[in-house]
């Protein structure tokens, strides 16, 4: 039996994956959501390029003929996408980045969302380089750590250092920035991000406060104050930033909520969702807004 696809490929649940022969070449991949569980193969004459792959979900059809039998269409459905992750942010990146015109990118969004990390598989996808605002701020400050410098300092001199790496970054293209979870409050910040592209990654504070509790709270100077349960304490503080700052993340150019990604993917929590999964969401928001 040979499959033909349209524009992707789902088989429905009364086709047995085991009935179905293996090739290890002119096979298509299936996978669980965004990369997960391996399906299996299915070998197929070609593969037709979706124009756009996802928001989570692409569109596919399957017609399959045999020696005996006409082609028939087995299915046409909306399903998770299939692609290995890799694949996917790579073509992403490579249809974005001639578009962003060499602006770089400033990941924002409280302490814990992610930004270091997505960051990193950003900037590896699009070939820019990666920056840390707050290393920066480290290396400019003698080697202290964050939360040294508030300690010893306070909370103002880190800001204004804050603010003169982000005037000196604003300058230079092709990067992709991580900035500190309180450089959206000074409306001086955002003139030199607008320079650029900025992403507002959108974590729900429970999702957090559990991840910051997971990895202690030592590294974090405005958490690390108080007795009590320990999540209690960081959701309680964690409440109180976003109240102060929830209009500013809002500025941002882009906004990633893995709140509605994973209610697209079918995740109970958003901590399942994997960060180059979180990378692919944010390039496709980067393209709409790029031709808006």
């Amino acid at each position: 039996m040979e499959a033909r696809v349209s524009s992707g490929l789902q088989l429905p649940n009364w086709v047995s994956a085991e009935k179905i022969a293996r090739k290890p070449a002119g096979s298509l991949q299936l996978f669980r959501k965004y990369g997960g569980q391996r399906l299996y193969h299915v070998p197929v004459t070609r593969c037709a390029r979706a124009k756009e792959r996802f928001h989570g979900f692409v569109t596919l059809k399957v017609s399959c003929v045999s020696e005996n039998h006409k082609a028939s269409v087995l299915e046409s459905k909306s399903s998770p996408a299939f692609l290995e992750e890799s694949e996917i942010i790579k073509s992403k990146a490579e249809e974005v980045e001639p578009n962003l015109d060499g602006r770089s990118l400033y990941l924002v969004g409280m302490m814990g969302s992610g930004k270091t990390t997505v960051g990193k598989v950003l900037s590896e996808a699009l070939r820019y380089s990666f920056l840390d605002c707050d290393a920066l701020i480290e290396d400019a400050v003698g080697g202290s750590t964050v939360a040294d410098i508030f300690k010893i300092h306070g909370e103002s001199f880190f800001r204004d250092n804050e603010t003169e790496v982000l005037k000196k970054l604003s300058s230079m293209h092709q990067l992709v920035v991580s900035t500190g979870g309180g450089a959206v409050v000074r409306p001086v910040n955002w003139r030199h991000m607008r320079k650029g592209i900025s992403i507002w990654l959108d974590v729900p504070l429970e999702a957090l406060a559990r991840r910051i509790v997971a990895v202690g709270t030592g590294s974090r100077p405005l958490l690390n104050h108080g007795d009590g349960d320990p999540y209690t304490k960081t959701m309680k503080r964690l409440s109180t930033l976003f109240e102060q700052r929830g209009e500013a993340y809002a500025n941002a150019d882009v906004r990633v909520s893995l709140e509605n990604m994973a209610a697209k993917l079918g995740y109970e929590d958003v901590t399942d969702i994997s960060p180059t999964a979180i990378a692919i969401e944010a390039l496709i928001q980067i393209e709409h807004f790029l031709t808006e």
